[in-house]
């Protein structure tokens, strides 16, 4: 995958503030949850942007922050295009981040594999190997 143009990189970042501050200050939506703009990613022409989002709370409320963000995209999209002075506003497709998701999965997974390692350890304490102390050959030993 090749890197994004600079412009459309900066204009990505400039949208995820935006996106953010209008959801702190001017959506009102009950339903709308302590949620947070991880991501932003546009297409090469800038037409449509997908923002990656998390939020905090019970499965519900965060299928209840899904519902506000997508009645609040109109408002969103038309607050991009102003403060940003864009032409054409970018179509906005909200997705929820799996990053948490993913990473919670992957520290669980450590944390057995340590608890294995420390099993393994706890039973190999004071075990002696099944043959010889040293049971390899040595070139000095007459045969």
């Amino acid at each position: 995958m090749k890197p994004p143009n600079p412009r459309v990189a900066k204009l990505a970042d400039q949208i995820r503030v935006v996106v953010a501050e209008t959801l702190e200050r001017r959506v009102k939506d009950p339903r709308l949850g302590f949620v947070t703009i991880t991501d932003v990613r546009l297409t090469g022409d800038s037409r449509e942007a997908t923002l990656f989002w998390t939020a905090m709370g019970t499965d519900q409320q965060i299928a209840s922050t899904a519902a506000a963000l997508k009645s609040a995209k109109g408002l969103l999209r038309s607050t991009v295009g102003k403060r940003l002075g864009l032409r054409y506003a970018p179509t906005l497709t909200f997705v929820r981040d799996a990053t948490p998701e993913t990473a919670k999965s992957i520290e669980d997974a450590l944390a057995r594999a340590a608890a294995s390692d420390a099993e393994i350890a706890r039973r190999s304490e004071g075990a002696m190997p099944a043959g010889e102390a040293d049971p390899y050959r040595h070139s000095d030993e007459e045969e």
